[in-house]
């Protein structure tokens, strides 16, 4: 070997006659090679009175002194031009233009545009790896327009990838902004880097915003429903009718819709078949559009409400819900559907009341329950079918209600007591029930509209005492 490999300096040799100038060549290339600089990179010929050490990378279609050295590095030294062959990897600095350009593949190109035959880059000793092949130790990054406005480009492959900012204490993830799975913009954050919450997102289709874990409401634009199946799960948005889709609980439905401004539209709970045995509170949300509460209207016994304990059904919000569709059962003391604190169910729907350990209708504490609209069935026993009391109001007119199997009513079929009312008139029961068909105590109002002692369900007569009016 005569020349060392990388940049083919002349080596000298034993017994080498005139080793000086061997070894002054090879510190003409040192001279020339070290801390590269050129004054011009746009010659083809050489200059007429070049200074001693000068450089110049030569342009395409070299002439002259500089024929066939087109790319190569031209040093005049010693009155002679000396040309370097460059190799991968070579930078150089332009002077004339202040750039560096760097030497790869047979060409020369920008180095501030991004031809760094490097795979990784660590600025300011910040490590890069092949995730973070960009990584800067800094106390701030700029980055500045180019004459007017400047835009950052984060692009994904796919609607499916993501492409975000993250931010990290003691590089655990805190927060996320950004194109996060889908095409949507999500903002989140965690308190461990793990367990995530979004608290914001806006819809590429729209740009509405919602609010997944709560804060301000989401506005409806559209009648929505919810679903709810024995094989969902409480973790899934409840809008598709299907096991990944679906709530597992009816009351986690029930708290969605209180998160939302219906505004006009109107918000179903779909609930599937099968014996659901929560304690359910009707909630209100914000709006005046409808709310369902639905089962299977057709044949309420599929979806049955059943308790062992507490009311079966609670209304304490203003606003107007239908419930339809269900059978309602109930052991020990406890009662069915129940209005109060000024709550309000417009209307039972289609409904099966079957045995219940109290009562199957219950309005009290100034609630009202409202069904002038949809025939129903009474399947089983209870102490009462409809109580009111303490200002609670009872309003059933107009309907067809099918008595099966003769159920008895240990307390009456009819109760009202400290000022309740019921309004219960041109209605026509089907089947009959033993019991004491009404009692009405202590200021309340049973009004039949003139249907007489014997209108109401019943064996036994009732009574109005204590300022009670029938």
């Amino acid at each position: 070997m005569t020349d060392t490999p990388n940049l083919a300096l002349p080596y000298i040799f034993a017994a080498q006659a005139q080793k000086h100038v061997t070894h002054n060549e090879a510190i003409r290339a040192l001279d020339c090679l070290v801390q590269l600089s050129v004054a011009d990179r746009h010659l083809a010929a050489p200059p007429g009175s070049p200074a001693d050490g000068e450089r110049y990378l030569v342009a395409v279609a070299a002439s002259g002194a500089w024929v066939g050295q087109s790319g190569r590095i031209a040093a005049f030294q010693d009155g002679a031009w000396a040309f370097y062959v460059p190799r991968d990897g070579w930078i150089v600095w332009v002077a004339d233009e202040n750039v560096a350009l760097v030497y790869d593949g047979g060409a020369w190109s920008t180095l501030v545009g991004g031809a760094i035959a490097a795979t990784t880059l660590g600025i300011n000793g910040a490590t890069a790896d092949t995730t973070n092949r960009l990584a800067v130790t800094s106390p701030a990054t700029l980055f500045n327009h180019a004459g007017n406005g400047h835009q950052v480009k984060v692009n994904k492959n796919a609607a499916g990838d993501t492409a975000s900012f993250l931010y990290q204490t003691g590089f655990s993830g805190r927060a996320e902004i950004g194109l996060t799975g889908d095409d949507d913009f999500h903002f989140k954050v965690s308190a461990n880097g793990s367990a995530w919450f979004e608290g914001i997102r806006i819809d590429r289709t729209n740009g509405r915003v919602s609010f997944p874990s709560g804060g301000a409401r989401e506005i409806l634009a559209a009648n929505r429903t919810y679903y709810v199946r024995s094989d969902g799960s409480d973790s899934n948005a409840g809008l598709v009718n299907d096991a990944g889709g679906a709530f597992l609980t009816i009351q986690k439905a029930l708290d969605v819709v209180a998160t939302l401004d219906t505004a006009t539209f109107s918000v179903t709970v779909q609930v599937g078949n099968g014996t659901w045995t929560e304690a359910l509170v009707l909630k209100q949300p914000i709006g005046v559009g409808a709310l369902t509460l639905r089962g299977d209207p057709t044949t309420p016994a599929n979806v049955v409400l059943s308790r062992t304990s507490g009311t079966v059904l609670t209304n304490v919000c203003s606003v107007q819900w239908t419930v339809a569709g269900f059978q309602v059962t109930t052991t020990g003391s406890t009662n069915g559907v129940r209005a109060r604190y000024g709550g309000t169910l417009i209307t039972l729907g289609n409904m099966d009341f079957a045995a219940c350990g109290g009562a199957h209708i219950m309005a009290t504490e100034g609630g009202t329950i409202v069904n002038q609209s949809t025939n129903y069935t009474i399947s089983g026993a209870a102490v009462r079918h409809w109580w009111a009391e303490s200002q609670g109001m009872i309003i059933v007119s107009g309907r067809t209600i099918t008595i099966s199997g003769t159920p008895a009513f240990s307390g009456h079929f009819a109760t009202g007591t400290l000022g309740g009312i019921l309004s219960v008139f041109s209605n026509s029961f089907s089947g009959s029930a033993t019991g004491q068909r009404y009692s009405a105590t202590n200021n309340s109002v049973i009004f039949t509209n003139g249907g007489g002692a014997s209108y109401l369900p019943g064996d036994t007569s009732g009574s109005a005492t204590s300022g009670g009016q029938d």
